[in-house]
């Protein structure tokens, strides 16, 4: 351990040796040494006549693991009265590129899950405490050092960078941010320097991933066979089958399968994994005056397509990212302390052109047997150099040529640079400190696709004896690359922000604790290749927020909390919100009534918080500036003609959208109750109410008749909508050290968060259930599916099914008459099924550790959710559709009327009786994931002194590993999107090594 020493008046500094020893020759016996180490109690010691001083330092915990983060600063653990979860971020690492994928049940509030696995598009969907709002912003801010950053920083974000990361979500622990802060906050710090020799720490890792479910698709032969079937159970008179009897034998027999293919492209296109790396290198350590951490890493991350040989580019994904920082802390003086913060993420990413969800897409889009993926040259077309991909009457999708046609390049870089600088006033008065901010940040972003047309062939005439054939090009491609710039992709902005602080903090008769913060912060974004005026003008924030806190022998705490924030969007006098809060606490277990107690509920503290945290993300980016109007100058669809013979034609002018001065902040009332117990000083459990209001929710009017003569009618809009959530979450956690050489732990976290609509302007229903208002926000509304038609005679005799022109019959959905009237009409659509964003999320897990051995496993799980099938996306031959294998083996036929088959009577055209979104296609999006599973070794041996190894540690770990839910087509937590690119299993092997 080093020491640090100097005399107080004259700054003569040593630092000690390997065995914590120096020499100093000082200049008086009244002479004062100070001894300071991070982490540790300074003291000072006089002196005197003393040739020998020997200290030892007493540990300060309350810098070391009890310290939390809150808004612009912290507090101590104990003195918290705020709702914060804070997370180990050792817990966030899992062997993905992304950050997000480890949200979903780690943390009590969070509601997360992830829809899909494509490398650089499978950023995870998260919310504070659920979605309390259907006003166009329902995410978290996200701050990283500071600074407001979006989901795709915050996924690239290394854990290994990570010093803190909690999540706000009560309003004493968001109001200070006023107009952000109504969907809670996500609040992370990376780490700086601590005096002490250099430490060089590397982490190395190489993973396969595979999907955690594929697809099961209907072999080529079902396919025809069925769709035969779909034509004539249709029309058994006038339908004409469209394979015959001999088609389908010489397909099977596959002895000709150019001129009868039978196409897999599933097989044909994707592969059965895939590897990624990853590596992560940091250099920490600092002397008396200045500390630094430097980092770097890089991953890669690659797609599950198949590479075509015979292209000179590689259409697979092929996603690799860099990230850089560099943090450093100089103590210009004993009291004044410079922190500078330089950070770069970098993304660059190649793909098939239209992505790799899109690809998946095509394959289920795709007809099996009505052409081959390619012809191979034959004698005739030998001098044709391109590919010579099949195709009929170049109409339809060949997947494989459109997956090898071409790339996409995308590249987006995120630049920060940030000076921090924090000025001790102690002696002015104990206690006082200031702080400034500034930071600049800079994002560009771009695409690039490069393809070629390529060029379709069919067979043109066909011998049966010799197998011989002649082909005809449908299509004139191309043998080039052709280029564009996806106008979407293309992002440039600039964002400056200014952040200025004083601080004061300071006990008074050991038992009066008192703190006050009072934050003023300016901030400015501009954007660029926005093609509308409104949207290149510099946007800009500005607020004013202030915190006090009274303790009282470390047993009762306050806290008052407010915001006053100014936003653009509204009109002067609704301009600037005020925003407030306050918070009560009792740690009942610091009371001396409670001494008796103590050695079995060591911890016992209640906590209760009121207030109001603003949103000015309202509406959409074009409606920036509500109290002005917006009025097309040269609106073409609105012209007058003039002139003899109204030979003369000028555009004329429209309006847009009226001005409202009377839009305003949607506002967030939130209440929470919590309850913190620890036992036997190894169980802690924290338990939390919460409850929520939301007014002032902007939605467009719907009672406005036309009548009134005003123009573009969607455009009006106005603060009329309400909505109330409540919910609990809380977290467990267990620690116990059996022995020096093993050690056990365990955790679990549970989060319910539920909301519902309080006032939605909706027309007069003569039915209650077909109001939204008292439904969740999320809520599902369709028909009741009570099974299928027995056959015609049924249907003909049940209640009239209005709901769709099209002539249902037997196989297709029968419909409940929920309003008695004798016919199924939209009044008989109610809500149905759970809402489609979850309800429920929750975590749990055990940890264990023998000497060197470690090993955890961690469960995840999700309830409370429906999701719907798209009947239209995955019915077969529609379009030329593929055929999925569960609607091959259960669906209703004349052969087998089961009336509760998976899918009704088949159909080659689209049925819009049973399209209707109904129970049939509702499924329960429960589950439950054995999320991650990990072992590991870390190295000992006398031989690592030697090469200042502190750390040797192997390990194998996998996420995504089993899963159990009722719903098996694919991955449920995919939801409806299962024809996306699949969520993936990881297998990972690691090693991470530190040099001091």
């Amino acid at each position: 351990m080093f020491f640090f020493s100097y005399f107080k008046t004259l700054r003569i500094a040593v630092i000690t040796d390997a065995n914590g020893e120096f020499t100093l020759t000082v200049p008086s016996d009244t002479s004062v040494l100070q001894f300071s180490f991070v982490g540790y109690q300074k003291q000072e010691i006089v002196v005197g006549t003393r040739k020998i001083v020997a200290v030892v330092l007493n540990e300060e915990a309350a810098e070391i693991g009890e310290v939390t983060i809150v808004a612009f600063g912290t507090q101590k653990k104990e003195s918290v009265v705020a709702s914060i979860t804070t997370i180990n971020p050792a817990e966030l690492k899992v062997p993905s590129s992304n950050l997000t994928t480890a949200f979903a049940g780690q943390m009590a509030g969070i509601i997360a899950y992830q829809r899909s696995g494509e490398p650089g598009e499978d950023n995870a969907d998260f919310f504070v405490r659920g979605i309390t709002t259907f006003g166009n912003n329902t995410n978290p801010l996200i701050l990283i050092d500071g600074i407001e950053l979006t989901s795709t920083d915050l996924a690239r974000l290394q854990p290994d960078d990570i010093a803190s990361f909690s999540i706000m979500k009560d309003a004493t622990a968001t109001a200070l941010y006023g107009a952000r802060g109504a969907n809670g906050v996500i609040l992370v710090t990376t780490k700086l320097g601590k005096t002490g020799s250099a430490k060089i720490s590397l982490r190395v890792e190489n993973s396969w991933s595979m999907p955690t479910r594929n697809i099961d698709l209907a072999d080529p032969i079902t396919y025809m066979r069925l769709e035969n079937e779909a034509v004539l159970t249709r029309n058994p008179l006038t339908g004409v089958p469209v394979y015959s009897d001999e088609r389908i034998a010489d397909t099977e027999s596959g002895r000709d399968p150019i001129r009868f293919p039978a196409n897999d492209w599933l097989e044909m296109l994707f592969k059965n994994y895939t590897a990624n790396q990853r590596y992560n290198l940091s250099l920490s350590g600092g002397g008396t005056v200045a500390r630094y951490f430097v980092s770097g890493s890089f991953s890669q991350d690659n797609g599950m397509l198949k590479i075509d040989k015979r292209q000179n580019f590689n259409n697979n994904i092929d996603n690799k990212s860099y990230t850089m920082r560099s943090n450093v802390s100089i103590d210009i003086t004993k009291t004044t302390e410079i922190v500078v913060r330089m950070s770069g993420i970098f993304d660059d990413y190649s793909g098939p052109i239209n992505g790799g969800t899109e690809t998946y897409n095509m394959i289920m889009r795709s007809n099996p047997v009505m052409f081959p993926a390619y012809y191979p040259a034959t004698p005739e077309t030998s001098h044709i150099s391109h590919i010579m991909f099949g195709n009929q009457d170049n109409q339809y999708i060949n997947p494989y040529a459109e997956s090898i046609r071409g790339y996409k390049d995308k590249n987006r870089a995120q630049i920060l640079a940030q000076l921090e600088a924090k000025q001790d006033l102690g002696f002015l008065t104990d206690g006082l400190s200031i702080r400034g901010m500034l930071n600049i940040s800079r994002l560009s972003q771009f695409s690039v696709r490069r393809y070629y047309n390529p060029n379709y062939y069919e067979i043109e005439r066909y011998n049966y004896a010799t197998r011989e054939y002649t082909l005809r090009r449908t299509n004139n491609g191309t043998d080039y690359l052709g280029y564009d710039e996806p106008g979407g992709d293309k992002v440039t902005n600039s964002t400056f922000y200014f952040e200025g602080m004083v601080n004061y903090n300071r006990t008074f008769a050991e038992k009066h604790a008192v703190s006050g913060l009072l934050v003023y912060i300016a901030r400015q974004s501009l954007t660029a290749n926005t093609g509308n005026l409104q949207l290149s003008l510099p946007s800009r924030n500005l607020g004013l927020s202030g915190r006090l806190t009274y303790s009282y022998g470390d047993r009762y705490f306050s806290e008052f909390n407010f915001g006053y924030n100014g936003s653009e969007r509204f009109a002067k006098l609704h301009r600037y919100g005020f925003f407030p809060s306050f918070g009560l606490a009792w740690n009942i277990a610091k009371e001396t009534f409670w001494e008796p107690f103590q050695p079995v509920i060591s911890n016992l503290k209640l906590r209760y918080s009121y207030g109001l945290v603003g949103n000015d993300q309202i509406g959409s980016a074009y409606d920036r500036f509500f109290y002005l109007s917006e009025v097309n100058m040269n609106n073409g669809g609105v012209w007058m003609r003039f002139g003899t013979n109204a030979n003369n034609q000028n555009v004329g002018i429209s309006i847009d959208r009226y001005a409202n001065e009377d839009i305003t902040w949607e506002t967030a009332v939130k209440q929470n109750y919590a309850l913190e117990v620890g036992l036997w000083g190894k169980v802690s459990l924290i338990a939390e109410y919460f409850r929520e209001h939301r007014y002032n929710i902007l939605m467009t009017r719907s009672s406005i008749p036309s009548t009134m003569g005003i123009a573009n009618l969607s455009s009006l809009r106005a603060n009329i909508g309400e909505a109330t959530g409540q919910g609990m979450d809380m977290s467990l956690e267990y620690q116990q050290n059996w022995s020096s050489d093993f050690w056990t732990s365990a955790r679990g976290n549970f989060t319910f968060a539920r909301s519902k609509f309080e006032v939605y302007e909706e027309p007069a229903y003569k039915y209650p259930w077909r109001y939204r208002t008292g439904q969740a926000i999320s809520q599902g509304f369709g028909y009741l599916a009570e099974r299928l038609f027995v056959d015609d005679a049924e249907a003909e005799n049940s209640p009239q099914q209005e709901i769709s022109s099209y002539k249902y019959g037997g196989g297709d959905i029968k419909y409940t008459d929920v309003s008695g009237d004798g016919r199924i009409t939209s009044d008989d659509a109610v809500p149905i099924g759970n809402p489609t964003t979850p309800e429920i999320v929750y975590g749990f897990g055990v940890s264990m550790g023998y000497k060197g051995f470690d090993a955890s496993i961690f469960f995840q799980g999700l309830a409370n959710e429906s999701f719907y099938l798209n009947y239209s996306g995955i019915m077969p031959f529609v379009g030329q559709n593929n055929l999925l294998q569960v609607i091959a083996d259960d669906h209703w036929s004349e052969a087998n009327r089961n009336v509760y088959a998976f899918w009704p009577r088949l159909s080659a055209t689209v049925n819009e009786n049973n399209a209707v979104s109904n129970t049939w296609w509702m499924h329960d999006g429960a589950f439950l994931r054995l999320k991650k599973a990990e072992i590991g070794y870390s190295i000992e041996g006398k031989w690592k002194e030697k090469l200042r190894i502190s750390t040797l540690r192997c390990y194998v770990d996998g996420t995504n590993l089993l899963l159990w839910s009722r719903f098996k087509l694919w991955d449920v937590e995919m939801a409806g999107s299962g024809l996306g690119y699949p969520i993936q299993r990881v297998i990972n092997i690691g090693l991470n090594i530190t040099f001091d």
